[in-house]
């Protein structure tokens, strides 16, 4: 039986909803099982190879996924009904189209012979996303972080090429090496990306094992990240050709390294800003005096408090925030005050605050004798 009437998903042994990294994991599990070198000689476990590539590369794809979710093999049938059809196989993974656009372009684009067309240009890698966790200190100072991470990297066998050393490519014989092929339909001639050689005019004579022909393999690679000073969650640092390498020699993608800041147990941050609250006694709000707070920087700020100081009351310490990022200066700090009752006094303390209570007139607080007085004529007191 031919791998194309096989289920997908029964060949590598997953359920329909299983998610990417469950597929991924079934695979090599499959291909370490039925690889050719493992099996010499085994037609059988060869046929049975290839089969699991086959699947695995259409089921790796999220279009292609979709694709065969909907229309199952038909997705990638190359015949058009009987008004006529390309004849011949697929490639390896190949499907007719991409995505919608391709579609109208196959179609629209090229029925009447123009536009488009020719051998398909190499395909770059894909980009990558990193998450990468920071403390405020780090986003403050900036650091550099050694990450090590799995991607798909150039062949070492094959140096990228997907052909095994010693071999090479030939002129696809479906296309005779135009990348296209056409097909009567109807009164139209259709023109479309040559399915055997994926529009590249070319094919590999003996594909390297150690790729599959791919010319790359998945394996861990050491990453250096430079976090700048004043980073922030949301922010993006793009390492060019960082990503995964293209096929068979093509330009790889790029990594994006997606920055999100820890909560710190200290200050809260907005932008540049960073706030804290700062907890004084009742005597240093009602006679004023200094309060001293570290920052980020390793500096101390004196700040000033005001006689008579309210809890709420915000104070500002220009410069003392973050820095900004990729330019000049710093933030400011925002010192919000936390007026505390002492909950615990001694007789004397209770004795000196007792005589002010004696002396007190209202207008040390005209805010708390209006209250009173109008609750006294609320009650008619």
């Amino acid at each position: 039986m031919a791998s194309t009437d096989i289920d997908y998903y029964e060949l590598l042994e997953v359920s329909r909803d299983a998610d990417g990294a469950t597929i991924k994991s079934a695979y090599r599990k499959l291909a370490m099982k039925y690889h050719p070198d493992r099996n010499s000689g085994c037609t059988d476990s060869e046929a049975k190879f290839k089969a699991i590539n086959e699947a695995y590369d259409c089921l790796k794809d999220p279009q292609k996924r979709a694709a065969y979710d909907r229309f199952g093999h038909a997705a990638f049938q190359q015949g058009m009904g009987n008004g006529g059809g390309f004849g011949g196989g697929r490639g390896h993974g190949a499907s007719d189209f991409g995505d919608i656009g391709d579609i109208f372009e196959t179609i629209f684009g090229t029925a009447f012979g123009g536009g488009g067309g020719g051998r398909a240009q190499p395909r770059r890698g894909a980009d990558l996303r990193y998450d990468l966790e920071v403390t405020l200190d780090e986003a403050f100072h900036g650091k550099t972080i050694e990450l090590e991470i799995e991607v798909s990297q150039n062949c070492e066998s094959c140096s990228g090429s997907g052909a095994t050393p010693g071999t090479g490519e030939r002129e696809c014989r479906m296309c005779d090496g135009q990348g296209k092929v056409r097909a009567k339909q109807g009164f139209f001639v259709i023109e479309r990306p040559c399915p055997t050689c994926h529009a590249r005019g070319r094919v590999i004579e003996d594909p390297c094992k150690e790729c599959r022909g791919e010319g790359r393999v998945d394996r861990p690679r050491a990453i250096e990240v430079e976090v700048p000073p004043g980073v922030d969650t949301g922010t993006r640092i793009r390492l060019a050709g960082k990503g995964e390498a293209g096929p068979r020699g093509a330009p790889p993608g790029d990594l994006y390294i997606f920055v999100h800041v820890k909560p710190h147990p200290v200050f809260q941050r907005e932008g540049t800003t960073l706030a804290t609250r700062v907890p004084i006694s009742f005597t240093t709000a009602a006679l004023g005096g200094t309060v001293e707070i570290p920052d980020l920087g390793g500096d101390t700020n004196s700040v000033e408090i005001p006689v008579g100081i309210q809890s709420g009351k915000q104070l500002r310490v220009r410069g003392a925030g973050m820095p900004v990022l990729q330019g000049r200066g710093r933030g400011d700090l925002v010192v919000e005050i936390a007026v505390e009752t002492p909950t615990k006094l001694s007789k004397k303390q209770k004795e000196l605050l007792q005589q002010f209570r004696d002396t007190e007139t209202g207008e040390e607080c005209p805010e708390s004798k209006g209250f009173f007085d109008r609750l006294k004529d609320a009650f008619g007191g």
